[in-house]
């Protein structure tokens, strides 16, 4: 799946003329999916949203647990990598519970925005800001 996660997102962005966010896109979506599929027994599904000069990636699973952010050194660790790069190279990020009074389904919904120019260091996750 994640593949063609980032087969989708390498056509979507040429066809939009953002190759720039093609690098960055495709290693956030490989890294969510790659974490719902591995922590989810259900359906994976990833989103893709534009909201001005905006790429938000959103990738549903049906585990309430919430995405796990440690402190780890990239090049030591073998696990925990993941959280670790859409912290640094996502412009925000966080997540929302989902209960199925709502969708019918219950688990999460993890997301990120990449802008035009990605910045880096950010302290998100709270999913509180930019509600779409």
């Amino acid at each position: 799946m994640r593949g063609r996660c980032r087969v989708a997102l390498r056509a979507m962005l040429a066809a939009h003329g953002r190759p720039e966010l093609t690098e960055v896109a495709e290693l956030l979506a490989s890294e969510l999916v790659g974490n719902a599929l591995e922590y989810s027994d259900g359906v994976v599904t990833l989103r893709v949203h534009w909201r001005e000069e905006t790429l938000r990636l959103a990738v549903f699973d049906d585990s309430a647990e919430p995405p796990v952010y440690e402190a780890v050194d990239p090049a030591e660790s073998e696990r925990g990598r993941g959280m670790h790069l859409v912290r640094e190279l996502a412009e925000d990020w966080g997540y929302y519970l989902v209960g199925e009074e709502i969708l019918g389904v219950s688990g999460k919904l993890v997301w990120c925005d990449i802008g035009t120019e990605t910045s880096t260091g950010t302290d998100a996750g709270t999913g509180a800001t930019r509600r779409w």
